[in-house]
């Protein structure tokens, strides 16, 4: 079976081989069923006769995603060709009305945090295994099984509709966990998350999970040894390391069985060719300004950040920041790397003190963050773990600062593991 793309022209490049036209050979000047590119001569030439063409990508290399076709006439996303795209950050009403025009509903907690954090951690379970399954036969066989992933992620997804600080809480333990996949679930839940907040429907909030879960898929394709090289990487290494989006398109892209609309939502593929793009054009690998990014894309950058500032990466020796201090840090960047408003709207769903994080109390005492409050995003619910002396309390105390005196605040954020505190035998 052919492994064929469908792209518009802009798509194009030399090395490409165009197995099909959108129309009969013989009402064009071909001779042969079939043109292997070899300079932009060619692709002017196809320009004139075609709209659209299939790429064999068994043949030659893949289009850009940005320019795959879903059905035809319609390019999967107006975008100008690479050549037109600025590098410079473009700051228009669209943009910022973009993501308002998603928000269809709005959610409310339904089941408290501590009724639903058993059931969000049986759905994590599912999910990270029918996860080990998916990525063990795409690694054997070419062959990835969306199918197999779809029910798990709608009992993750419900259970982030219904309350999303237990499954937030869920992935903030699992961060002790020692699992090579660990951080993709975790990616999935908070882009879950963040879509839960933007007021999304169901379905696509959905393709946001699917979307976050797949966003390094392609560093399956990556030397192990390079992946887990403590300090510093050579420029080679760097280049190689950012392959691994592309690796990522090329293997959902191409594996056996489906055609490119049955296999998976265009905005899942989009999010992982786009997920390291930034919004003043200094991302990779395209290089894309921030109206060219996918609304999809944009939100996966900044969670794909947030996560990574959070999280010990393999590849480096620097210790993770706080909650806190990442939240802080994506503030600092907002109109610069990442869109603005989508930086704001990130920060109200995660609180500035998120789910799962340590936090000092005005009263010296420490605890541990189990809900955010949506209104007051600086009062969360605290547990408190430790007393004013950092010594053990006998018996753990829930305050709920949104209803407390206004004397009795978070001073600040701690890091993961302070004061040898064990999260997992905490509320495990």
């Amino acid at each position: 079976m052919k492994k064929e793309v469908k792209t518009s022209i802009d798509g194009l490049e030399i090395g490409m081989y165009v197995a099909r036209l959108d129309k009969p050979w013989l009402k064009t000047p071909y001779e042969l069923q079939g043109v292997k590119i070899r300079s932009h001569e060619d692709i002017e030439r196809l320009r004139r006769y075609c709209n659209y063409v299939y790429v064999d990508i068994e043949k030659g290399c893949s289009p850009d995603p940005r320019f795959w076709v879903v059905r035809e006439g319609l390019r999967v996303y107006d975008t100008p060709p690479r050549s037109a795209v600025s590098a410079k950050p473009v700051a228009t009403p669209e943009a910022h009305n973009e993501y308002t025009a998603l928000r269809k509903t709005h959610y409310q907690d339904v089941t408290p945090i501590e009724a639903e954090f058993h059931v969000a951690e049986q759905a994590h379970e599912r999910l990270q295994e029918d996860f080990h399954k998916v990525m063990d036969r795409l690694d054997r066989n070419n062959e990835f099984d969306v199918d197999a992933l779809n029910e798990s992620i709608c009992g993750v997804v419900d259970s982030i509709i219904r309350s999303p600080g237990a499954m937030t809480l869920v992935i903030k333990l699992r961060q002790f966990d020692d699992s090579t996949y660990t951080r993709a679930l975790g990616t999935s839940v908070w882009c879950a998350t963040f879509g839960r907040h933007l007021g999304l429907e169901k379905p696509s909030i959905e393709t946001l999970a699917l979307g976050g879960m797949l966003l390094d898929v392609g560093k399956s394709a990556i030397p192990v040894k390079l992946l887990r090289k403590p300090g510093k990487l050579t420029g080679r290494e760097h280049k190689t390391l950012r392959d691994h989006v592309d690796q990522g398109v090329r293997m959902l892209s191409t594996t056996a069985g489906l055609s490119l609309e049955e296999r998976l939502p265009m905005d899942v593929l989009q999010m992982v060719a786009t997920h390291h793009e930034r919004a003043d054009g200094s991302g990779y690998p395209q290089c894309l300004g921030n109206a060219a990014i996918p609304i999809f894309g944009r939100i996966a950058g900044i969670v794909d950040s947030f996560d990574a500032m959070t999280n010990l990466r393999l590849y480096s020796t620097e210790e993770p920041m706080s909650p806190h201090e990442a939240i802080a840090e994506l503030y600092e960047l907002r109109g610069k790397l990442f869109q603005a408003e989508l930086v704001e709207q990130f920060i109200q769903t995660v609180g500035l003190y998120p789910t799962g994080a340590l936090v000092e109390l005005s009263t010296g005492e420490v605890g541990a963050v189990i809900a955010v409050n949506g209104l007051r995003r600086l009062r969360p619910s605290v547990m408190l773990l430790l007393d004013s002396n950092k010594e053990p309390l006998p018996q753990f105390r829930l305050v709920d600062l949104s209803s407390s005196d206004e004397s009795l605040s978070v001073v600040r954020g701690l890091q993961r593991g302070a004061y040898g505190i064990d999260m997992k035998e905490v509320f495990l």
